[in-house]
């Protein structure tokens, strides 16, 4: 884990504008070393200005203290190095001065400036040493001399610190640069690994989603014709036996073939599609349960046949309306248009809209009437199931409704492009529209 550029400034432990005593306290001892040269090399130059030496020792010493200030002020302690560069003293504090201003955040325009009064000034005050040397004997050299000890003295003394800073400075610019960078991207991982846990979720949720749907498809149509074959069946066990004999082999067949899907869906959460090696507590992935869900979906209407086909179609609308009004329901198919194939999801969808509206027709409105329309257009396919208001004296079979088989229809149809309404109507039964783009 790195450390946020935030963390850092928070993170100061130093007095003043030390960030940490360790630079606190290694500016109070280049402070004092300075002081002390700089008192020292104030007693010559008492002596050569004409000042008492004491003078001379305490300028020195004031001038050489200012160095604990180059953190916070370095262009305070380059011109007060400057400032005494005729008197001779301030070696150190020179070179440490231009070395922290050339480190710092401060414009190249004003270093290079500064830099350059220090040079100057530097090959001035050796040019005039030197000669004054020269002239009173102490130096015999040629006249090379001169200039060569000036240019050279001035440049040791100028460029190395500056260039010594500017590296520096650059490579803490560069470390902080690479330090936000890790920070950046630190951020970056985070907030992708929160967006996956979202996505994540929103694909778990919209795979339970997907479960319920096809597991409602699969078994509570046939479920709910149990039940009203079974309530039929009471209702003529003794005044017509041949009958209560066929409604008790529609049960059977129709419970054996629930049983059979609910036990495909049920193998699949229990091993996971059936992979080798599995525990019986290893996870399973909600895509295999709800593939699994929608095939058992697919081959309902194909084993009640008895045949094996790829699922639900158009076609088998006639036999749907069939079994609901062998169940009791009075119930009329209407067909518009010319009869044509269609892509297998759309035929599929078309058939679960007609289905799931028989099955809450069963489930809410027993006995009543109810209306069957297809319509084949151009470039559309368009359902209708409407049901009219019960019969007071009609039989309840009392089933229980979770509330899921409006919103599953909706989400099928809304996702192959097309638009689903239900509600009352004004005579006071149900209508269930669904229009689906035939391509």
């Amino acid at each position: 884990m790195t450390t946020t550029g935030e963390d850092h400034v928070t993170a100061r432990g130093g007095p003043w504008w030390w960030d940490r005593r360790r630079s606190a306290v290694l500016d109070v001892g280049l402070a004092v070393v300075s002081a002390l040269e700089c008192g020292l090399e104030g007693i010559p130059f008492a002596r050569d200005a004409g000042i008492p030496v004491a003078a001379g020792v305490v300028f020195g010493l004031l001038a050489g203290s200012v160095l604990l200030v180059r953190r916070h002020w370095p262009i305070v302690v380059v011109l007060v190095v400057i400032a005494i560069t005729p008197a001779q003293m301030g070696f150190l504090m020179g070179l440490v001065g231009l070395y922290t201003l050339a480190a710092s955040e401060l414009p190249r325009r004003i270093i290079a400036s500064l830099a350059g009064m220090s040079l100057v000034g530097t090959f001035i005050v050796t040019l005039v040493r030197v000669r004054q040397d020269m002239v009173r004997g102490e130096l015999d050299l040629g006249d090379w001399f001169l200039p060569f000890a000036s240019v050279t003295t001035s440049l040791g003394l100028t460029a190395p610190p500056v260039l010594l800073g500017l590296y520096v400075g650059a490579r803490r610019r560069l470390m902080e640069s690479l330090r936000e960078r890790a920070d950046s991207l630190e951020r970056e991982l985070q907030l992708l690994a929160e967006r996956a846990e979202e996505r994540a979720e929103w694909a778990r949720g919209e795979e339970r989603t997907r479960i319920a749907r096809e597991m409602h498809d699969v078994v509570a149509h046939r479920v709910s014709l149990m039940v009203v074959h079974a309530a039929a069946l009471q209702a003529v066990a003794r005044k017509d036996p041949e009958k209560a004999v066929k409604n008790a082999a529609l049960v059977g067949d129709m419970g054996r073939q629930a049983l059979t899907e609910l036990r495909e869906m049920l193998g699949v959460l229990r091993s996971g599609g059936g992979g080798a090696g599995r525990g019986a507590g290893a996870s399973v992935p909600l895509a295999a349960v709800g593939a699994a869900a929608a095939a058992a979906a697919s081959r309902a209407v194909d084993e009640a046949r008895g045949a094996g086909g790829e699922g639900p179609s158009l076609s088998e609308i006639d036999e749907l309306v069939g079994q609901s009004a062998a169940a009791g329901m009075v119930v009329a198919l209407s067909v518009e248009g010319e009869d044509r194939s269609y892509a297998g999801e759309v035929e599929s969808t078309a058939y679960r809209v007609v289905q799931e509206a028989l099955t809450n027709v069963h489930k809410h409105a027993a006995g009543a009437k109810t209306y069957v329309r297809l319509a084949h257009r151009v470039s559309e396919i368009a359902m209708q199931v409407e049901n009219e208001p019960p019969p007071e004296a009609g039989s309840s079979a009392r089933l229980p409704s979770g509330g899921n088989g409006l919103v599953g229809m909706k989400e099928r149809v809304s996702a192959l492009g097309g638009v689903f309404v239900s509600g009352p109507t004004d005579a006071g039964g149900f209508r269930v529209s669904a229009v689906i783009p035939a391509s």
